[in-house]
């Protein structure tokens, strides 16, 4: 289980906040964290580097399919994002990065920002407060690659087998 203090967005976060794309010329998920929702100004890049858990509503991740979207979180020290929905692209990219990712509309609804959010892939639960909220949990393949760290570590312990 993971999980810790939540900052908090609405619907349609596209990945030009998420990471801006004039930062698109690195891959190092640190130096790509200082840029973190830049657009949103310092206060909102503070709070990120505060919290563990980003919660946000519909179709967080949408715009374009750049994986440092992903990557700049998991830099920022964000170990979840739990949203209403994702942007495809989005979702498998965290999973490939190693980031946690989760669908839980009603846990979105009733988490504040600033809150305490705990996610548990493997069993499917998301807890804020005293209330579960259950989600589908993970398939063993995508347990997998995020107990490894993410695609690419997943990929070489299997070739190192």
């Amino acid at each position: 289980m993971t999980g810790g203090t939540v900052i908090k967005f609405g619907d349609n976060v596209n990945t030009d906040v998420i990471i801006p794309g004039r930062y698109l010329v690195s891959i190092d998920p640190a130096e790509l964290a200082e840029h973190a929702f830049e657009p949103l100004g310092p206060e909102v890049q503070a709070r990120l580097r505060s919290a563990d858990v980003v919660v946000a509503g519909r179709n967080f991740g949408c715009g374009s399919a750049r994986e440092q979207a992903a990557s700049c979180l998991v830099g920022a020290g964000i170990k979840a994002v739990v949203a209403a929905s994702f942007a495809r692209v989005f979702f498998r990219n965290a999973i490939n990065t190693g980031l946690i990712a989760v669908e839980c509309p009603k846990a979105v609804s009733v988490v504040a920002d600033g809150g305490e959010l705990r996610v548990d892939y493997e069993a499917g639960v998301v807890e804020t407060g005293a209330r579960r909220f259950a989600f589908p949990a993970y398939p063993p393949g995508l347990r997998a690659i995020l107990a490894d760290g993410g695609l690419i570590p997943h990929l070489m312990r299997e070739v190192a087998r």
